[in-house]
């Protein structure tokens, strides 16, 4: 029981979340209604990430979720439009770089949560397909006359004619979105919102976006157009003082009063109704979304007042009559399926049948309407056309260069991995290098043996040459012809190599090769000193080489291989050398 009391306590927490954070934002101290309600839709869109949705992303997600082919009053439960916004963001993330990277689970945990609260406020879990479409399209990314027209393919019969009934419920859907952000108020549904909007009976396309395009737009949806306007100026700068606040620049809107000449006000002061001096809250003020230099507005009304530019340019671009299909996007997909394939058959078939349909009623209209039908149809499938191959030609690059990010975010490891040579040839310089330590190891180990032998030989000589200096009553060093033509008995062989000299001078001879005992015995006359000096730098210099060979094994492979012939020649050498000077073997 406690564990289910903090999950509902948890789960309240997160739905509350989302306006708690709007309230802290401190909206209520706009003064006028729209502003204030655009302000606050446009905080949702940005907290839950909808800003980053194109519009045109958004209808590819209803079709590829299956909503195209449901009707309007169809329900969802709530898991299953969970399921559709994960599948929204998770789309998103593929086509953001990695830096810019969302948190999509907390993207959906607050847009299910505000959708939930603002269509399903009576807690059935369950909302109808239209108001979830309606609701999405609004609120996502994108421009509004490519909103407006999506609406207008939901709420349009065949003839491209507006159904009022589907309006209707249109402004009941869109409507809820100020009432849940506490603007109901000012922008709540009535009855009478419809007529108010078109008091004509036919409405086409043009029509239907001149009117809520229009400046003012109807007084139930102004807040619709001021929002995109809100999202384009965000980072628009003024050069210009406020003229209550004093600051020296404006971000955002300005605005400009028509009565006071040079006063002007940014938009935070503006909202909350500051003013001073001679100017009243009363005035009329005009919005700036850009700003004009002083020069651009002189050559601006001298190419006005000369008719050299047009007076007025339309909101919109014209579009034909002709019924529009319903924008899906059904022809931009790239990834195939049965499912879907069987959905893109069906949709063949009624477009097919439809334009059957249409060929058939054409025949009883004049040849001109034939003849204009026929140019607006090919104008839109050459349209289509066009956009397809753009929209595959940005896939195949977003694509490839996702590819590339990720070879290039490997691990050096893993390319190695993918590498076989690459492979090969580090096992083999690894392999060397293990072998040359351990070349190396011996000969130090050899190294020191003669060390011992060569240290025991020259106490050896030292203890000879103090005998021959007491026998013959001379001096250690005055005759050393003499000190070295004494012979000397036989060896102890039981005594290792490495022994030191304790009692007799035959202990110290333990372990020395044949050449040096015989040489010892005849009484020859050599040298022995030196060549076993030369013996033991020769080593050294074998070593130095073996080290430096073991640095540059990393340099590759020919390198390493002509040191190692090198060390070889040298250790060859330097066996011959032993073997003419007596040296002990290694």
């Amino acid at each position: 029981m406690i564990e289910e009391g903090s999950k509902s306590s948890k789960s309240m927490v997160e739905k509350r979340q989302l306006f708690m954070e709007m309230r802290a934002q401190n909206f209520d101290v706009i003064r006028l209604s729209t502003y204030r309600t655009a302000c606050k839709l446009r905080f949702v869109q940005k907290r839950c990430n909808l800003h980053l949705v194109d519009v045109w992303n958004m209808i590819e997600a209803f079709r590829d979720n299956g909503l195209s082919t449901l009707d309007h009053n169809a329900e969802i439960n709530v898991s299953r439009l969970e399921t559709i916004l994960s599948s929204i963001f998770y789309q998103l993330n593929k086509r953001l770089p990695t830096t810019h990277q969302i948190n999509v689970d907390q993207s959906i945990g607050l847009l299910l949560n505000f959708i939930v609260a603002t269509y399903d406020s009576e807690g059935h879990g369950k909302l109808t397909v239209f108001a979830m479409k309606a609701m999405l399209a609004t609120m996502c990314g994108g421009k509004i006359l490519d909103k407006l027209r999506y609406i207008f393919s939901q709420i349009s019969d065949s003839n491209g004619v507006m159904v009022f009934a589907k309006f209707d419920q249109f402004l009941r859907e869109v409507l809820k979105l100020p009432t849940a952000v506490f603007e109901g108020p000012s922008f709540g549904y009535t009855e009478h919102s419809v007529r108010t909007c078109f008091p004509q009976q036919k409405i086409l396309l043009n029509t239907f976006l001149d009117v809520l395009m229009a400046d003012p737009p109807p007084q139930c949806l102004v807040w619709l157009p001021l929002m995109h306007r809100l999202a384009n100026v965000e980072n628009v700068f003024h050069p210009v003082e406020c003229s209550y606040c004093r600051s020296e620049s404006m971000m955002g809107f300005r605005y400009r009063c028509q009565q006071c000449h040079g006063y002007q006000l940014c938009q935070s002061c503006f909202w909350r109704g500051h003013a001073s001096g001679p100017h009243s809250n009363q005035h009329q003020m005009k919005e700036h979304s850009s700003w004009k230099s002083p020069a651009k507005k002189l050559s601006h009304a001298i190419s006005k007042s000369l008719g050299c530019m047009p007076m007025g340019e339309p909101p919109h671009p014209v579009f034909p009559e002709a019924a529009e299909r319903p924008q899906d996007l059904a022809h931009t997909t790239t990834l195939e399926s049965p499912s879907r394939l069987d959905e893109e058959h069906r949709l063949i078939a009624r477009y097919a049948a439809r334009l059957a349909a249409e060929a058939s009623n054409s025949t009883q209209c004049p040849p001109t309407d034939l003849s204009f039908n026929f140019d607006a149809n090919k104008q839109q499938r050459q349209l289509i056309a066009e956009l397809e191959n753009k929209n595959r030609e940005i896939l195949q690059e977003i694509q490839r260069l996702r590819l590339e990010h990720e070879q290039a975010s490997q691990p050096t490891p893993e390319k190695a991995q993918q590498n076989p040579t690459l492979l090969a040839e580090l096992r083999l310089l690894r392999h060397r290098k293990d072998e040359l330590e351990r070349r190396m190891s011996a000969l130090q180990e050899s190294r020191r043996e003669l060390m011992v032998q060569l240290e025991g030989l020259m106490r050896l000589l030292k203890d000879e040459e103090q005998k021959q200096a007491v026998q013959t009553g001379t001096s250690p060093h005055s005759s050393p012809s003499h000190s070295a033509s004494c012979t000397m008995p036989m060896p102890i062989r039981s005594t290792s190599a490495g022994s030191t000299p304790t009692h007799t001078p035959q202990d110290c001879l333990a372990g020395v090769g044949d050449d040096v005992l015989d040489a010892f015995s005849q009484g020859v006359p050599r040298n022995l000193r030196n060549d076993l000096l030369v013996a033991a730098d020769s080593i050294t210099n074998t070593m130095s080489s073996l080290v430096k060979e073991l640095h540059s094994v990393d340099d590759g492979l020919e390198d390493e291989e002509c040191n190692m012939r090198n060390g070889r020649e040298k250790v060859s050498s330097l066996k011959h050398s032993g073997k003419r000077h007596s040296t002990p073997s290694f």
